[in-house]
């Protein structure tokens, strides 16, 4: 295993270095933690203590190091800024963290074709072994997460049967106490029942308005972003939605929501953010100009003739999307990182 070595740059789609995809000997010892801790907590670890980033610009020109919370620590000077803080209640940690674990999946398809470049293939294959077991794991979280909408709906609307089953029962045999109680079961259940239904058949009939990789615009914050991942339905925790008052939105939770790329210059601090379809805007020609962030070298594949950002192949698989054909991109790869 230690003999893997992934040199410090590796070629990237454009012929350049990709500075994202270096790894040290050292780092393969990680796989062998990983059977013996949490699959999430050594994914998450890894992914915060390995991936170095450097943005190009003359006004940020040091290196990122990401660590344990977000990559842009300290206030950045818009700490005082009552519109940026506001935009931070749409922070989403899960959402940052869901990015990370992906460019990690990335890292582990490279090292394992460099093993077999290099015909270390006891190496691949367990390197291999590892990957199927991180993506049975995200995939575990990600149902866990979202739960199975169509089943809980089903397993509902029986709990609402027997209910008004044992309903009938109790004021049959004019126990009206216990009536009363299963009475007010049935309520709960009724309405559990139809939000449930209604979050399945938002799962099976979504209709997206924006792309993966497509500028927008945050119609209250007004702040530049990039489309890196969505959901038919709000899939954060009551406790975040809460916070960003989702519930004020006129669609609530059961719209379209999206993982967005925040321009690091409009507010360093927010980085990845969390937000409802309606929130959201395309973003005017003028608008697409310079965008900065440190994810976009690993998620996306430049930029189409539209100059919004083209997603690699596997992010666009991760959420079964298809490839968008910009006016004069037709001869472009796949945009594959694997290529």
């Amino acid at each position: 295993m230690q003999g893997i070595s992934v040199c410090d740059s590796v070629a990237s789609l454009h012929g350049t270095s990709c500075r994202l995809a270096c790894v040290a000997r050292s780092d393969l010892r990680l796989f062998n933690k990983i059977n013996s801790a949490s699959p999430g907590a050594c994914i998450w670890r890894w992914c915060t203590e390995k991936l170095h980033m450097r943005t190009n610009s003359r006004k940020m020109n040091t290196t990122v190091r990401t660590n344990a919370r977000w990559l842009f620590g300290g206030d950045g000077g818009n700490s005082n800024s009552n519109k940026n803080a506001k935009a931070r209640l749409e922070r989403s940690e899960s959402a940052n963290e869901d990015i990370l674990i992906f460019y990690f999946q990335l890292d582990l398809q490279t090292r394992i074709q460099y093993a077999l470049n290099i015909e270390q293939f006891d190496a691949a294959k367990q390197l291999r072994e590892k990957l199927a077991e991180i993506e049975t794991e995200i995939t575990r979280q990600r149902e866990a997460k979202r739960g199975s909408s169509k089943n809980e709906a089903q397993d509902k609307s029986l709990d609402l049967l027997r209910a008004r089953a044992d309903l009938q029962k109790a004021i049959e045999s004019e126990n009206y106490a216990l009536a009363a109680e299963l009475r007010d079961a049935v309520a709960k259940l009724e309405g559990d029942s139809l939000a449930l239904s209604a979050k399945a058949l938002a799962y099976q009939g979504v209709k997206y308005e924006f792309r993966l990789g497509q500028k927008v615009r945050h119609k209250v914050h007004g702040y530049r972003a990039v489309i890196c991942g969505m959901d038919p339905v709000c899939c954060e925790s009551k406790s975040w939605m809460e916070t960003a008052n989702v519930e004020k939105l006129s669609k609530g939770p059961n719209q379209p929501f999206y993982q967005v790329l925040v321009d690091v210059y409009a507010d360093p601090e927010l980085l990845v953010a969390y937000v409802a379809e309606e929130n959201l805007s395309e973003a005017e020609e003028s608008e697409k100009g310079r965008f900065e962030h440190p994810y976009t070298e690993f998620l996306f594949f430049g930029e189409d003739t539209a100059r919004d950002f083209i997603p690699v192949k596997q992010l666009r698989e991760k959420y079964d999307q298809p490839r968008y054909e910009a006016s004069g991109d037709e001869n472009d790869d796949d945009g594959s990182t694997n290529s």
